[in-house]
């Protein structure tokens, strides 16, 4: 399947991979009805058009439909369709997840360490710990819901702009109305998408964030001496050094070693930094 949308076929493709990517099959009839949902009352789907889409990605081994009329996604279709759902709503949160670990874990580890370096008791540990940690949640939630919107929207702007460039060479200005018909529709049911995602990559950002830090401040409190610094900053190597890293290597293909290294690296800096400007003057 080609990547560049050329014609309606093309778009009506990327639509049909979009509508089945939730519950993976549906009924051919179904699936028509819902694609002309999406178009809106002036209809602009032909059954001859949804038809040559269906068989071209049933060709390129992205759906299977059987006997009954039921299409189904194959493994490549699921994978497809996932990375289709990804380029227009961000739908799965590897900034948020990532930001979250990092930020929770620096803010963690800066604390427990003042905290230990200043002998703090537990009140005040505490009250720190939830200023702290507070702000960094609510300073990572808003800038992925305000920022993410915002930088979400300009891309898809400009990923329509993209589409329709290409959709403009078809000669049939019928065909070519339609496309651009419907892929004017499908970009504004994908706007009002937005929000929702927006705001579920914030409360990840912000959650991942508060758990990161609380649990090795909590385990540095609640903890007997001396093992509670111990415990505390083994659980972060634990955050950074499997779940972090791992994470990241996994979805950047970048060796380990090298993702270890550069996370080590920037959380060193970070709290050594934090530490360095919290001693004030």
């Amino acid at each position: 399947m080609s990547f560049e949308i050329q014609e309606l076929p093309d778009v009506i493709k990327i639509l049909a991979l979009l509508e089945l990517q939730d519950k993976k099959k549906a009924k051919k009839e179904k699936l028509k009805e819902k694609l002309d949902h999406i178009c809106g009352p002036d209809t602009c789907i032909d059954v001859t058009d949804f038809e040559e889409a269906l068989t071209e990605i049933t060709e390129e081994g992205l759906v299977t439909v059987d006997d009954g009329g039921i299409v189904e996604l194959t493994r490549s279709g699921v994978l497809l369709s996932g990375e289709w759902e990804n380029l227009f709503v961000g739908a799965e949160p590897i900034l948020e997840t990532v930001t979250g670990l990092t930020d929770g874990s620096i803010t963690g580890l800066v604390v427990v360490i003042s905290s230990h370096l200043a002998s703090l008791d537990t009140t005040h540990t505490i009250f720190a710990t939830l200023l702290t940690l507070a702000s960094v949640a609510l300073t990572n939630f808003s800038s992925f819901f305000l920022g993410g919107k915002t930088e979400d929207l300009s891309d898809m702007i400009s990923l329509q702009r993209i589409i329709n460039f290409s959709l403009d060479d078809i000669p049939d200005r019928g065909e070519r109305e339609r496309s651009l018909r419907l892929v004017s529709r499908l970009f504004r049911m994908f706007r009002k998408d937005l929000n929702t995602s927006n705001l579920k990559a914030a409360m990840v950002s912000g959650a991942t964030t508060f758990l990161a830090g609380i649990i090795p401040i909590a385990l540095y409190i609640y903890l007997p001496d001396p093992i509670d610094l111990f415990v505390s900053l083994g659980f972060v190597a634990v955050v950074v050094g499997v779940f972090l890293v791992r994470y990241r290597s996994k979805k950047t293909r970048v060796l380990w070693r090298v993702t270890l290294a550069e996370t080590v690296i920037i959380i060193f800096i970070a709290v050594v930094a934090s530490l360095i400007l919290g001693q004030g003057p």
